[in-house]
């Protein structure tokens, strides 16, 4: 280890890397929809709960082990003990954030589509919305071209290096995912019938708040904080010993719960608003699923008056917070092939986006496939990752 390690140049980048890595699709859709599940206000505040007790302590563990260790993920267990099997432990985040973004990008890239077709003009009604989602889910080699541009969009910005590629997307992403965010609240807010939604959100609701909302509140929390995934100890690894580990991620979890918050203020003014039957969208949350992503909640845009450029900034959020988890999971996975098997980074990014495009064609024409991907990797091999993070 005789090259001097790139570090983060700024504060900014800091918190603006590692608040981009934890935001994602997750977090607009995965956390409405447990809190119209969990009670609304109690799940909120059982999360913020297990932010506090678990979410945070576990995020200073992966920064301090990238930090001390100045190394990919797998590289950081072996450094830190070199006589055990924990560069395993490494290994299987590593194999984790490649699954995920096999699946992941096909996703990412119905965003690039969405937003595409929302300027078209031709998506007006939730029946629009609907045909055009089956159209894409049933056109494997539409969705392909979609997810091999999202693929190759995420590479260009892992190829331009830590400073140039990550640390300056993160510092133009961020500001503009959050400005978009609160444009579409405030939007939503301003509807008339709007009060409902909110209450909802945020009253808590005994009758139904479930036993299990503890265990949800924790995997969200796990889920959204990216924790097992690798991402924050191989971003830790650019931290350099200035960057207070215990503030920077105090931060990343207030920036990432208020991302998901001002979703769900989104969300449920919206639904309150503009349907006879606010329950029926209550129930389409709950089962959770893209279909609220990409039918459900355009359509109920399209009701507000220039409905094509609230359509289109919807999308725009979508894209630019897949955009910033995407960024991190290829970071995981290129680091580990550049480091243990001393690849360039040009050849490491290209070799991981090979890799991710053939599971991504892959999963584009066998939905059973990309499931599986979804479940070994979300369900096993990030509990896993986070449970021996623990030890």
């Amino acid at each position: 280890m005789n090259e001097k390690r790139v570090t983060f140049a700024s504060k900014i980048g800091v918190i603006a890397a590692a608040a981009g890595s934890a935001v994602g699709l997750g977090n607009i859709w995965r956390f409405p929809s447990q809190a119209a599940d969990g009670g609304g206000a109690i799940f909120i505040m059982v999360y913020i709960g297990c932010i506090l007790l678990f979410g945070i302590p576990l995020i200073i563990s992966e920064f301090l082990v990238g930090r001390l260790s100045q190394a990919n993920t797998a590289g950081a267990f072996h450094r830190l003990a070199p006589r055990t099997h924990w560069k395993w432990v490494g290994r299987m985040s590593v194999l984790s954030a490649f699954l995920i973004m096999g699946f992941y990008m096909v996703v990412c890239g119905w965003t690039l589509d969405y937003l595409i077709q929302s300027f078209s003009g031709k998506l007006r009604t939730v029946n629009d919305f609907s045909a055009n989602f089956t159209a894409l889910l049933n056109n494997p080699l539409r969705q392909i071209g979609w997810m091999i541009l999202f693929t190759i969009l995420t590479a260009f910005f892992i190829i331009s290096g830590v400073k140039k590629g990550i640390e300056q997307s993160s510092k133009i992403l961020m500001p503009m995912l959050f400005l978009l965010l609160i444009v579409l609240a405030v939007r939503a807010i301003m509807l008339e019938g709007a009060s409902g939604g909110l209450a909802f959100l945020f009253k808590p609701d005994m009758e139904h708040v479930k036993p299990t909302v503890f265990l949800d509140a924790m995997g969200q929390a796990f889920f959204s904080l990216s924790i097992g995934m690798g991402c924050m100890i191989t971003y830790g690894s650019y931290f350099n010993d200035r960057t207070n580990l215990t503030k920077t991620a105090v931060q990343v979890s207030v920036l990432d719960t208020l991302v998901a918050i001002l979703a769900g203020v989104i969300i449920f003014p919206s639904a309150f608003a503009l349907t006879a039957n606010p329950g029926t969208i209550v129930d389409e949350l709950v089962a959770g699923g893209p279909g609220l992503l990409f039918i459900t909640l355009p359509g109920l845009f399209n009701q507000m008056p220039a409905s094509m450029l609230w359509a289109a900034m919807f999308f725009c959020l979508l894209a630019l917070a897949a955009l910033t988890s995407t960024i991190s999971l290829m970071e995981v996975v290129t680091l580990y092939l550049h480091e243990e098997y001393h690849f360039s980074r040009k050849r490491s990014t290209l070799l991981v986006t090979a890799g991710v495009i053939i599971l991504g064609v892959v999963s584009s024409f066998s939905s059973k496939f990309f499931n599986l991907l979804d479940v070994t990797s979300a369900k096993f091999m990030l509990p896993a990752g986070g449970f021996f993070i623990c030890l």
